[in-house]
């Protein structure tokens, strides 16, 4: 486990895990996920997490950033990954949040429509791509643990050939409050909710090995 508790994204990791309340049933499924990773994890020593939504712009991106921070934060070798079923970009909003508590973003490959994206955080040599792509994109190595993330029904979410099992853990996008005051603090508490849950997950994870 990182040992510093001064470095900005360890503090936020920190204090959603303390802050944000999570109820039952969510904790229930979370538990049951972790479960899973745990059983392919004590086989495989690795498990690949594929985060998946319609544009694969928001929560999506969002929880493989912070499941890239959880790996190394847990000391676990879980890959993270993210797609659509559409290719947009990786949302200016989206980038904005993570940034604010401290992820570094530099283009690795410009564009117009859909920039390349170099994501690490303070104090570590890894990083990984960000970019708007469709699920089941190169990048994305099979097998991988399908997590949908759309707030819609499981039943409207696609079929994932690749995934070695699939999990419908639902976010409120926070689509909502684009071109408006409160687009920082929703984007935020999005982030914020994510993250706390995150490392319920890996925590359980962790004790389950």
């Amino acid at each position: 486990m990182i040992k510093t508790d001064t470095e900005q994204t360890i503090k936020f990791f920190e204090e959603s895990q303390r802050i944000v309340i999570i109820d039952k049933g969510r904790k229930e499924l979370l538990s049951e996920i972790a479960t899973k990773i745990a059983s392919i994890y004590q086989s495989e020593k690795t498990v690949a997490l594929n985060f998946i939504c319609t544009h694969n712009s928001r929560r999506s991106q969002i929880g493989q950033v912070w499941t890239f921070f959880a790996s190394h934060y847990f000391n676990l070798n879980i890959a993270a990954y993210s797609g659509g079923t559409e290719v947009t970009a990786f949302h200016r909003n989206t980038v904005r949040t993570l940034k604010s508590v401290g992820f570094t973003f530099k283009v690795k490959e410009f564009s117009h429509q859909n920039p390349i994206y170099r994501i690490s955080f303070e104090g570590s040599d890894d990083f990984i791509l960000g970019f708007s792509k469709i699920y089941d994109h190169k990048i994305n190595k099979a097998p991988y643990i399908a997590i949908t993330t759309c707030d819609s029904a499981d039943e409207n979410c696609p079929f994932i050939s690749e995934a070695s099992f699939r999990f419908h853990l639902p976010y409120t996008d926070p689509k909502h409050s684009d071109n408006t005051e409160k687009k920082e603090e929703v984007y935020l508490a999005t982030s914020r909710e994510i993250a706390a849950q995150l490392y319920f997950l890996f925590e359980s994870v962790k004790s389950r090995i």
